[in-house]
């Protein structure tokens, strides 16, 4: 844990990206320059996305998944390189995951491509390279799960023993999730947790998830029931009003999200079990970026009070700590600050 303190995500570049994935995208939509100045701003872990598709391809060793791999290698060794410690995040699309409902033999699939990958980075420093089992399994049996991502661990165990494994709760990795979870029988593992709260604020104007949050704009932070409701009238359905109101009632604000981030130290101490936060965030294009910090501060403040390392999400994405534009790449020193950090010099 003394390695993923303050982290973050690298996106859109070897997962969420199913149709491209060519060398051409891979060296130009993050670089290694991008890798260098990520520890230039104090980051000290990225948390890498990797689609499982590539890797089955490398697995049953299709030609085509050699160049992906080694662009893969080249990105870890040039992280280890900076002192960056590195998680390798199994982040498959939704139809992978829901192969995993479906009986026993996708699931000694998923184990044996385990085995593989940790195999392959299993001659780097254990220290420094952590294997992250599944981004958000969405799996609704959450006693399932847990057989599922104990079998898998034990797979990985046995080519990596040294390697320190990231367990997840069953459906979207949420603090609810984790609250529900065992830890599993091996020792050496972290559990993770995702923390999007409140989503109204966090997610306003996203096009991929709950269609309350799509025609918000400019939601405020902290809330009241007096300040969103200019909000509430952007909201076209009784129920998205019904959302909206419901956050300016519930006033988030720097004590609301401390005491619920205490639950996450609490259970912690519960089952004597780290706990890290691999993905926080502001979705950037519709909020105002004064309240975007202040949220982003008000979570690193609470997370590093109750002892939880954390990787913000993301890098240069719609989330972002930092823009590229005509082949520059800006850092927001705004958000630096609200995550303790500082511009490179």
């Amino acid at each position: 844990m003394q390695h993923l303190s303050h982290g973050i995500n690298t996106s859109r570049w070897f997962a969420q990206s199913p149709d491209n994935y060519t060398v051409q995208r891979l060296r130009s939509f993050t670089t290694t320059d991008d890798i260098v100045l990520i520890r230039k701003l104090g980051f000290d872990h990225i948390r890498i996305s990797i689609d499982a598709k590539p890797l089955l391809d490398w697995q049953r060793n299709l030609p085509q998944a050699a160049p992906f791999m080694a662009e893969l290698d080249h990105v870890v060794q040039v992280a280890l390189e900076q002192k960056l410690a590195v998680i390798i995040d199994l982040h498959p699309e939704s139809r992978y995951k829901q192969q995993l409902l479906q009986g026993t033999e996708p699931v000694g699939r998923f184990g044996m491509l385990w085995q593989s990958v940790a195999k392959h980075f299993g001659s780097m420093d254990p220290n420094l390279v952590f294997f992250e089992i599944m981004n958000e399994p969405e799996q609704s049996d959450t006693h399932r799960w847990q057989g599922i991502e104990s079998f898998v661990a034990g797979q990985i165990r046995a080519v990596a023993p040294q390697h320190t494994i990231i367990a997840s709760g069953a459906k979207w990795s949420g603090l609810e999730d984790l609250m529900l979870l065992e830890p599993i029988p091996y020792d050496n593992v972290i559990y993770t947790f995702h923390d999007y709260e409140p989503f109204a604020f966090t997610h306003q104007g996203a096009t991929w998830t709950d269609p309350a949050v799509q025609p918000l704009r400019r939601v405020p932070y902290p809330s009241t029931p007096e300040n969103v409701e200019k909000n509430v009238q952007q909201e076209p359905t009784l129920a998205g009003q019904l959302f909206v109101k419901q956050y300016g009632l519930a006033r988030w604000d720097a004590q609301r999200v401390d005491a619920t981030i205490d639950f996450a130290e609490r259970w912690s101490k519960l089952h004597h079990a780290p706990v890290y936060c691999g993905e926080f965030g502001v979705h950037r294009p519709f909020a105002d970026e004064a309240m975007r910090a202040h949220w982003l501060r008000d979570m690193r403040i609470a997370l590093e009070k109750h002892h939880i390392g954390w990787a913000m999400w993301d890098y240069q994405d719609n989330f972002g700590v930092v823009t590229k534009k005509n082949g520059a790449t800006i850092p927001d020193p705004l958000i630096l600050d609200a995550l303790g950090l500082s511009p490179a010099k």
